[in-house]
C-alpha cells in the first residue's frame, strides 16, 4: 500500500483556484463575520460585514490554496486505477 508522502500532488491550475477563490473568500468573510460576533462575549467590538469582506481577500488567498490542494487530492483519488 502506498502513502500519500509517496505520490506528490501536482500543483492545482490556475483555472481551479480562479474557479474556488470567490467561494473560498466568501466562506473567509462569513466565518471572520461570525468570528467578531461570538468575540463580543468577551468585550472585543464587532467587525462590520464590510470589513470582514475587506479581510477576507488576502486572507482567502492561502485558504483557496489548501482547498485546491484538497480538491485535487480527490480528483487524483477518482482517477487512481483499483488494483
Amino acid at each position: 500500500m502506498t502513502t500519500r508522502a509517496s505520490r506528490p500532488l501536482p500543483r492545482p491550475s490556475w483555472k481551479l483556484l480562479g474557479g474556488l477563490y470567490p467561494f473560498v473568500a466568501a466562506a473567509v468573510a462569513i466565518n471572520l463575520f461570525l468570528l467578531f460576533l461570538m468575540l463580543q462575549a468577551v468585550g472585543v467590538t464587532a467587525m462590520t460585514p464590510f470589513k470582514a469582506v475587506l479581510w477576507a481577500i488576502p486572507l482567502g488567498l492561502p485558504a483557496t490554496w489548501v482547498s485546491a490542494r484538497w480538491v485535487q487530492s480527490l480528483i487524483a483519488e477518482a482517477e487512481r486505477k483499483p488494483s
